[in-house]
């Protein structure tokens, strides 16, 4: 039985984007991906993810919102950040970790001046479907 690749997902807050990222990996990649997130700052699980994820059939609504500090297992073979601020803040990890940066917008920086939900979650919508594509294409992608 070959070992699942143990992935980190990296965002400033730990809310929307790393969120998303591990819902998809374990959702369409749970037989080679074990799959986590974090962030290098706590914001809390942002609701409109939640919304679109579930609108795509993943639940990501147990999730919570953590610190790198707070994973038990921090031997990942990748550590994949998703925004430039946790790219350049991003702690060292022990260990043979291959640092990939890989950025996608920011759902609620786009979303700042909808003028409804609706069109807030257009934003969300569009990060998720092209996350879910990133997630597809590994772990081909990793260059293993």
């Amino acid at each position: 039985m070959n070992k699942k690749i143990k992935i980190l997902f990296l965002c400033t807050g730990n809310s929307c984007r790393s969120q998303m990222a591990e819902g998809w990996a374990k959702r369409l990649k749970a037989d080679v991906l074990e799959a986590y997130s974090a962030g290098v700052e706590k914001h809390g699980l942002n609701p409109l993810a939640v919304k679109v994820m579930s609108e795509a059939g993943v639940d990501i609504s147990g999730h919570k919102s953590k610190l790198v500090e707070e994973l038990d297992c921090q031997d990942f073979d990748y550590v994949i950040t998703l925004c430039s601020h946790a790219h350049e803040t991003c702690p060292v990890f022990p260990g043979q970790a291959k640092m990939i940066h890989r950025a996608f917008d920011d759902p609620p920086r786009l979303a700042r001046n909808a003028c409804n939900e609706e069109d807030a979650l257009k934003y969300y919508r569009k990060v998720r479907d092209e996350i879910k594509q990133f997630i597809q294409e590994m772990p081909e992608s990793l260059e293993l």
